[in-house]
C-alpha cells in the first residue's frame, strides 16, 4: 500500500477491508511501507546534496607569508597566478609588516627589529613584489600608505648601494650605475607626487562603532604619515633638484627586476660599481623617464604656484614637454601617464601663464573669464556665460567654481557684486535646465523676491540660450516647463 493510499485511509467514512475494518497485520504493513517510501525519498535528498557539495569548487586557503620564507621559488610562482591571494599589494604590505616589527626583552623594554637573516630575506621579498608591478608608483600609491611606501623605496635605495642618510642633491646621477640613479629618481618622484596628493581634499570616512585598538592604530599611522610629510616638505626643493638635474641626463636607466635583486643578494660586497644587477634590469628610455620626470615636476610648480604665480610658468614649461614627449613615445611607454589630467593642466597653465605665443590665437572662454576676474570687468564676465549658453564648452564644475569665487567676493563686503552673483546664477540655472539637469537651491534662494529687473534679465538670458529656429523639439518643451 502506498502513501497516498495510507493517506486515504485516514479519510472519515472510509473503513476498507472484507469486513469493514483493518486488521493490526495489514496496518503493520501500512506502516512499514510508508517508512520504506519516506526513507528512499530522503536518501534520494541526500544524494542530491552529496552531489551538490562535491561539485562546487573549493576555495583554496590562502597562502601565509612565512610560506614564502620556506620555498624560495614559491614567490615568482604565486605572481603569476591570474588573481593571486593574496594580491601584490597585500604581500608588501605583510612583508614589511614582519620585518619592521619591534621585539620585547625579558625586561619588557621594546627593542628595535633585528637586523637578521629573516627580517633581511622579507625585505627583499617586498622589493621583488614591487618589481614584479615593475615599481609603477601609480599601483603602488593606491595601494599602499605613505608610511609603507616611504619603507619599500628606503628598502630599494638601500639595495642600491645609496648609504642612508646620503643628501641626493649632491649625488652626482651621471657617474652612478643606472639602477642606483633610477632608485634615486623613483624615490624624489614618489616625494614630491607625496606633497602633491597631500593638498587635495580628502573625504572623510565615516567612522563605525568605535573600537579602541582600531583607533590607537589609526592614529598611529596617521602621526607617522604626518611626520614623514613634514620631512618630504623640508627636503622638497632638493628633490625638485634632483629631478631637473635628471633631465640633463641622456643615457638609457635600469630599474630593478626580481632577477637583479637575487643578484643583489649574492654580491653584497660590491658597493656602486658597475655589475651584472645593474645594467640587467628593466630598461627605461631616457625619453621615457624625462617624460615621467616632467609630468611630477609640472604638478608640484602647479601646487606651488599658489604661493608664488611666477612658478605657473615653470608648470607650463613641463606639462608641454611632457605632452611632447608622449607623442613621440606613443605607446612604447611603460608608465602610464593620466592624459585627461594633463590636458586640464596644460588647459590651466594656458590660462593662469600665458606665453607669448599665444597672443596671436584667438583667446579661449577660459582665459577671457580669468581676465575678468582680475580686472574686475564683471559685465564682460556675464556676457561670456551668456555666450556659452547658446554653444556650451564651459564645463559645469568650473562654472560653479566662478559663482563661488564671487559670492565670496561679495560677503567680504563688494555689494556692487550682489548683481552680478544673480546673474551667472542665471546664466548657471538655464545652462543646467537645457542639460537636462536640476536647478541649483542657489538661484531659488536669489529669486525668493523678483524684481522687475531680476525677471527682464531672466527672460534675456533664455532667449539667448536658445535658437528657436534650429533647437530641437526636446529643448523647446525644457525651456517652456523651466518657464512655467
Amino acid at each position: 500500500m502506498s502513501v497516498e493510499e495510507l493517506r486515504w485511509l485516514r479519510k472519515p467514512g472510509y473503513y476498507g477491508g472484507a469486513t469493514g475494518v483493518l486488521s493490526v497485520a495489514e496496518l503493520r504493513d501500512c506502516s512499514y511501507k510508508s517508512k520504506e517510501a519516506s526513507d528512499e525519498k530522503m536518501s534520494v535528498e541526500a544524494a542530491d546534496r552529496e552531489a551538490a557539495t562535491s561539485s562546487r569548487p573549493c576555495t583554496p586557503p590562502q597562502t601565509s607569508w612565512f610560506e614564502f620564507l620556506l620555498e624560495e621559488s614559491l614567490l615568482e610562482k604565486h605572481l603569476k597566478k591570474a588573481a593571486p591571494d593574496p594580491s601584490p599589494v597585500q604581500l608588501i604590505v605583510q612583508f614589511l609588516e614582519q620585518a619592521s616589527k619591534p621585539l620585547v626583552n625579558e625586561q619588557n623594554q621594546v627593542q628595535p627589529p633585528p637586523d637578521n637573516k629573516r627580517n633581511r630575506i622579507l625585505k627583499l621579498l617586498a622589493l621583488k613584489v614591487a618589481a614584479h608591478l615593475k615599481w609603477d608608483l601609480d599601483v603602488l600609491e593606491k595601494s599602499l600608505s605613505v608610511p609603507v611606501l616611504n619603507m619599500l623605496l628606503n628598502e630599494l635605495l638601500c639595495v642600491s648601494k645609496v648609504p642612508p642618510g646620503t643628501k641626493h642633491v649632491d649625488v652626482d646621477l651621471a657617474s652612478l650605475p643606472p639602477t642606483t640613479a633610477m632608485a634615486i629618481l623613483l624615490y624624489n618622484r614618489w616625494a614630491i607626487r607625496t606633497i602633491v596628493k597631500s593638498s587635495f581634499p580628502v573625504k572623510q570616512v565615516k567612522p563605525g562603532p568605535p573600537q579602541l585598538n582600531v583607533m590607537n592604530q589609526i592614529q598611529q599611522e596617521k602621526e607617522v604619515t604626518e611626520n614623514i610629510l613634514k620631512v618630504l616638505k623640508e627636503q622638497a626643493a632638493d628633490s625638485i633638484l634632483v629631478l631637473e638635474g635628471a633631465l640633463k641626463l641622456n643615457k638609457d636607466l635600469y630599474i630593478h627586476t626580481i632577477r637583479t635583486l637575487d643578484l643583489l643578494a649574492m654580491e653584497p660586497g660590491m658597493v656602486n660599481g658597475e655589475t651584472e644587477s645593474s645594467t640587467a634590469g628593466f630598461s627605461i628610455s631616457s625619453e621615457e623617464m624625462q617624460c615621467q620626470v616632467c609630468y611630477d615636476l609640472g604638478a608640484i610648480y602647479f601646487q606651488q604656484g599658489s604661493t608664488n604665480s611666477s612658478l605657473y610658468g615653470n608648470a607650463r614649461e613641463k606639462f608641454f614637454r611632457t605632452k611632447e614627449l608622449l607623442s613621440k613615445i606613443g605607446s612604447s611607454l611603460h608608465y602610464t601617464i593620466d592624459e585627461k589630467r594633463l590636458a586640464g593642466y596644460c588647459q590651466a597653465c594656458g590660462v593662469l601663464s600665458p606665453s607669448s605665443d599665444d597672443a596671436s590665437q584667438p583667446a579661449t572662454p577660459y582665459s577671457r573669464i580669468h581676465s575678468c576676474l582680475r580686472s574686475g570687468n564683471y559685465q564682460e564676465l556675464v556676457k561670456i556665460f551668456l555666450e556659452d549658453n547658446l554653444t556650451p564648452s564651459l564645463p559645469v564644475q568650473f562654472r560653479q567654481s566662478v559663482l563661488r569665487e564671487l559670492f565670496q567676493k561679495a560677503q567680504q563686503g563688494d555689494d556692487a557684486l550682489n548683481e552680478i552673483c544673480f546673474k551667472v546664477c542665471a546664466c548657471n540655472s538655464v545652462c543646467d535646465v537645457m542639460q537636462g539637469r536640476p536647478v541649483g537651491v542657489q538661484f531659488n534662494q536669489l529669486f525668493l523676491k523678483p524684481t522687475k529687473e531680476k525677471i527682464d534679465f531672466l527672460l534675456e538670458v533664455c532667449s539667448k540660450s536658445i535658437n528657436v529656429e534650429s533647437a530641437s523639439e526636446s529643448s523647446k518643451r525644457k525651456m517652456a516647463y523651466f518657464l512655467k
